[in-house]
């Protein structure tokens, strides 16, 4: 069913098209001024919005409308708008048409021509955002997960099978590893894929507005809430939540967190109200929440509720296969990996893992002088590079682990088989001797 937002200053044309919208089957939600319409964009799911051009007595300039417009389209650029204007604003209104509105009606409405409307623009919107989940879906299944090694492969398959039950996940592992990738993956992956996947990153709140970003707030609840706030558990009601650094929340956080885990239930804050919200967490941390268990900063409790099941991301470096394939997804078809430049960043120790590893691909597409990439266009830091005396010991172990089988052995180092082949013979390396004989 579509839902449509309606923003007017006037609550008799609010109560008014909300009463029409409703009885041909539209969901509606209102705003009475820019703020709320936006707060509504952010945080539901509006498949269409009808807009007035003013919103202040007295003000006929159609600035505020136009405004709201340009905020709502940074919001969602596919977002379709409705504009409803005066004699005095159509000139305003029809600049807008010709800046990516959909179209416009002047006052007094016609509720015909705006039912049609509103019956083509907000079914064309809901088949579009249903193609792009599915396509949305389907690169992260490929794109968005670039891997060959065997870590990566198991920890998919869990994520995929953990996907389709309506539990708690918990994702552990170091900064930059792909934890919100992953949530968004399992989401994807979930029958409550064609809902919105809310975020909230709680490392990034002040802790005095946690409480409000995830429940709630009624105006004056605190100082600064001008008006009321829905938070991200009632914008996550039907869908999956993301709480990314969970270890950040607030003790009194944790309690009403673990009270909505147990119950479904919360209040926001200022109000008596008790809501009631299904939503499926996911929650990831690279803290060790055990110990902020035994240290009395994390409710014990909490953390086995958040902890129904937990997928670790091992670091990047304990996955050196999936470095070179994810070097070349980052720099495009247009480049490619000398052998050296493959080379380096697979002997490179990558303590900011894939989020590093994407940086200094961008910055050697920068500096690089032709399309096939060397190891001096990423500019990595020397010191990070594992000592080469360790290498001849890697290869021997991993030969031997493959019982001398090259190409199995070169996928896991992350090398050419003819790579391969000169480190064998620069470090004298009896492959008879570790297992069978070469391929």
């Amino acid at each position: 069913m579509p839902q449509i937002l309606v923003v007017d200053d006037n609550p008799d044309i609010l109560e008014a098209l909300e009463l029409l919208l409703n009885l041909h089957g539209h969901t509606v939600l209102t705003a009475e001024n820019e703020k709320q319409a936006l707060l509504a964009v952010s945080h539901q799911r509006v498949d269409l919005v009808i807009q007035d051009m003013n919103f202040a007595q007295g003000i006929t300039s159609g600035k505020e409308g136009k405004s709201l417009f340009t905020a709502l389209k940074a919001l969602n650029s596919d977002l379709p708008i409705i504009l409803i204007t005066a004699w005095t604003q159509l000139e305003t209104a029809i600049a807008l048409v010709k800046s990516g509105a959909t179209d416009y009606l002047q006052k007094p409405w016609d509720d015909v021509k705006l039912l049609d409307l509103v019956e083509k623009y907000s079914q064309k919107s809901q088949t579009s955002k249903s193609k792009h989940s599915q396509n949305e879906s389907n690169q992260t299944a490929t794109d968005d997960f670039i891997y060959e090694s065997q870590e990566m492969h198991a920890l998919i398959a869990q994520a995929s099978k953990v996907a389709s039950a309506n539990v708690n996940v918990l994702i552990t592992g170091a900064n930059g590893a792909g934890k919100e990738k992953l949530a968004d993956y399992i989401h994807q992956q979930s029958p409550r894929h064609n809902s919105a996947f809310i975020k909230v990153n709680m490392g990034a709140l002040p802790h005095e507005l946690m409480e409000a970003e995830l429940f709630g707030a009624e105006k004056g609840a605190f100082t600064g809430a001008n008006q009321a706030r829905i938070g991200r558990f009632e914008a996550a009601n039907g869908s999956t939540l993301f709480l990314d650094e969970i270890a950040n929340l607030t003790l009194s956080g944790q309690m009403k967190l673990l009270r909505v885990l147990q119950t479904g239930e919360f209040e926001r804050l200022g109000s008596n109200t008790t809501l009631k919200v299904d939503v499926r967490v996911l929650s990831a941390t690279n803290a060790d929440l055990q110990l902020a268990v035994q240290q009395g900063t994390f409710r014990e409790d909490l953390y086995y509720r958040l902890n129904v099941i937990e997928l670790h991301l091992p670091d990047l470096a304990q996955r050196k296969t999936d470095i070179a394939p994810l070097a070349q997804y980052f720099i495009g078809n247009d480049y490619s990996l000398s052998e050296e430049a493959a080379e380096a960043l697979t002997n490179y120790t990558w303590p900011g893992n894939v989020r590093e590893l994407e940086n200094a691909c961008k910055r050697a597409l920068v500096f690089a002088n032709s399309s096939n990439l060397i190891p001096s266009d990423f500019q990595l830091v020397s010191s990070q590079l594992e000592p080469a005396l360790d290498e001849k010991e890697n290869i021997e172990q991993v030969l031997s682990k493959h019982k001398g089988v090259i190409k199995h052995t070169a996928l896991e180092l992350g090398l050419s088989r003819q790579a391969l082949y000169r480190r064998i013979e620069k470090y004298q390396i009896d492959v008879d001797a570790l297992g069978q004989k070469r391929e």
